[in-house]
């Protein structure tokens, strides 16, 4: 036996879960390292939330003259909640697991901008430099209208400046959408799982597409380092970013109020389930940060990843975060999830989560596709495979003893899964995502 078997070994004597993680079979994960909000130790509060959510206002201006998809809403990011009783029927019949309480869809898929929730990241982090840029050079005062940066002048000001970003796909969307809108050069190094429509897509807004033959880690240190060489260049870090947490934190702010409209309580007695897709973990770790801000312990958060890619899950299971990649448990990282594609969790992101997350489960890629036909049939939604991912999570944690163990009654609860993508698929790759699912399914739905 040969060290690295002998090291391997090892891990899974201390972590058991890590043999059927390692053999790709789906596993669920209940977090012990989670804390109860009042003894959450984090570098960010809810402070930090606030001071995003006035930037996002100082923008409104700009952002509903310059995308036409935010106008409707006073040019604020955001989308709409839906209740999905249809789905939730047919989730209860084909995986013969009944749901407890009610079910809703967070339509991120419909996000402006973007169409996916990078949008809320990489939208806020290009406005959060650019505001900072303007304001060095005596551009812009904080209590002047943003609707200036509209102008020949900002736009002339931001085309000295270079922004570049590593990406799987919908993250390069946003940072290049955004930043060539302002008028900055963007170079968007992308990795081989990214789908050729975003290049395509990209490069017809403006950016510079840089392909890459590795995975999401080689394209992030590739695309850091080739920035940083230029001058007056900025990277958008996904592994690292707290701008970036902190423009998905905010959407916490939104939910709240939608919740509310809606007439649903979240508290003790009535419990809100949440489930996140979750690639490097950046905009689950945001999100879910910003729930506990704003709910509480009433709130319980669960990411999902495919089997394939479970870095988050190993990180935070085997406590070493970052420091481990997929790879070293022989892992291949491949998925059709193309989000969902990293081998190695951001650093700053997992320790937060560390804290906030309840637990994480994993799900193989032909279920991505079942649930994008099920969900399509009963309530003509359709979103890429990806954004599919949470809809497994009333199942499979009902499944579980979580709810008996933390004393929650399931029959009160609302869940919620956040759908992440999907507005700007085209409608060929679409049809061929929902034909796959129909395969899969095998016409039995």
């Amino acid at each position: 036996m040969d060290m690295e078997q002998q090291e391997l070994n090892c891990w899974i004597k201390k972590y058991p879960l890590l043999k059927n993680i390692i053999n790709l079979k789906p596993v669920v994960w209940q977090n012990p390292k989670m804390k109860k909000i009042g003894e959450m130790t984090l570098p960010i509060g809810l402070r930090e939330m606030e001071q995003a959510e006035q930037l996002w206002q100082r923008f409104a201006p700009y952002l509903s003259a310059e995308f036409q998809d935010t106008s409707a809403a006073g040019g604020i990011v955001e989308s709409p909640l839906r209740e999905i009783p249809s789905m939730k029927e047919r989730l209860s019949v084909h995986y013969d697991g009944d749901i407890g309480g009610k079910l809703f869809l967070k339509c991120d898929n419909e996000l402006p901008i973007a169409g996916s929730i990078k949008a809320r990241g990489g939208v806020y982090e290009v406005l959060h430099h650019a505001e900072k840029l303007a304001m060095d050079a005596g551009l812009l005062n904080v209590d002047e209208s943003y609707g200036q940066f509209s102008s020949e002048r900002f736009k002339q000001f931001f085309s000295q400046y270079s922004i570049g970003v590593g990406s799987t796909g919908n993250l390069g969307l946003s940072i290049g959408i955004i930043s060539a809108k302002l008028g900055f050069q963007v170079s968007v190094y992308m990795s081989s799982d990214a789908k050729q429509w975003k290049k395509d897509l990209l490069r017809e807004k403006g950016a510079t597409v840089v392909e890459f033959e590795g995975d999401f880690s080689e394209a992030i240190l590739a695309g850091r380092k080739q920035t940083l060489a230029k001058p007056d260049a900025y990277f958008v870090d996904d592994e690292k970013s707290k701008h970036l947490f902190l423009g998905y934190s905010v959407a916490a702010f939104r939910l709240k109020k939608q919740l509310e409209d809606l007439g649903i309580p979240v508290d003790a007695e009535h419990p809100l389930f949440v489930y996140l897709p979750c690639g490097v973990g950046g905009a689950p770790g945001g999100i879910a940060f910003g729930l506990k801000q704003v709910f509480g312990d009433a709130v319980h958060c669960f990411f999902v990843e495919p089997t394939h890619s479970p870095a988050v899950l190993i990180g935070l299971m085997t406590g070493e975060k970052d420091k481990v990649s997929v790879q070293d448990f022989g892992i291949d990282n491949v998925t059709e999830g193309d989000g969902l594609a990293v081998g190695r969790p951001s650093s700053f992101a997992s320790g937060i989560s560390e804290q906030t997350v309840s637990g994480i489960y994993t799900i193989e890629d032909p279920e991505l596709f079942k649930l994008l036909a099920l969900l399509a049939d009963s309530e003509t939604i359709f979103v890429e495979p990806s954004a599919t991912a949470g809809l497994l999570g009333p199942v499979k944690i009902q499944a579980t003893d979580y709810a008996e163990t933390n004393q929650l009654q399931m029959a009160a609860a609302s869940h919620i899964v956040w759908s992440t993508g999907g507005a700007l698929v085209p409608k060929e790759e679409m049809e061929g995502f929902y034909r796959r699912g129909k395969t899969y399914l095998g016409g039995a739905e």
